[in-house]
């Protein structure tokens, strides 16, 4: 085990920077809050315990980022997972476009939502995102092409209904 006078400011450090990050992609796979949170906890344990060295910070937090795919991705393959799941509640969606969008990135089927995020949202290169899920870049190319597609018909048949 390693010395905890470096591993608890590695720790809250990393947290700090990357938390929300990680949370806000687990929210995408997952689609609860709660789920979205366990898988978060589980990273930074991961962080804690298990953690290569790291470069820099952009080599450490896509270490977060794939380890929090991986996670999700495991995490849906269980067998009690439900496969549809409404928005919760507690933490409701602003209105308006941003929350026609959220709710229709949420929809897609789970093999668009990880590069779409990580594109559109976090800001990564089709390159960085091929790495971070472990994917070629014209697999990743072809997700984020399909997932705009779906994204487009969702919002236009949306559109189209509210005439």
């Amino acid at each position: 085990m390693k010395d905890n006078d470096v591993l608890i400011p590695r720790f809250e450090t990393a947290y700090s920077a990357y938390g929300a990050t990680v949370y806000r992609l687990a929210m995408v796979y997952l689609g609860r809050p709660a789920d979205a949170e366990d898988v978060t906890q589980e990273v930074f344990l991961k962080l804690l315990y298990k953690a290569p060295a790291f470069a820099d910070g952009e080599h450490e937090k896509r270490w977060l980022l794939r380890v929090t795919a991986n996670l999700c991705r495991d995490q849906l393959k269980g067998f009690w997972r439900r496969r549809t799941v409404a928005l919760d509640q507690d933490h409701p969606l602003p209105e308006g476009p941003d929350r026609t969008l959220l709710e229709a990135i949420l929809a897609l089927p789970e093999t668009y939502k990880g590069p779409i995020h990580l594109h559109y949202y976090e800001g990564y290169s089709v390159a960085e995102v091929a790495e971070i899920l472990k994917l070629s870049q014209s697999a990743v190319k072809m997700r984020l092409k399909r997932g705009r597609d779906l994204l487009k018909l969702e919002l236009d048949a949306g559109w189209e209904g509210s005439i």
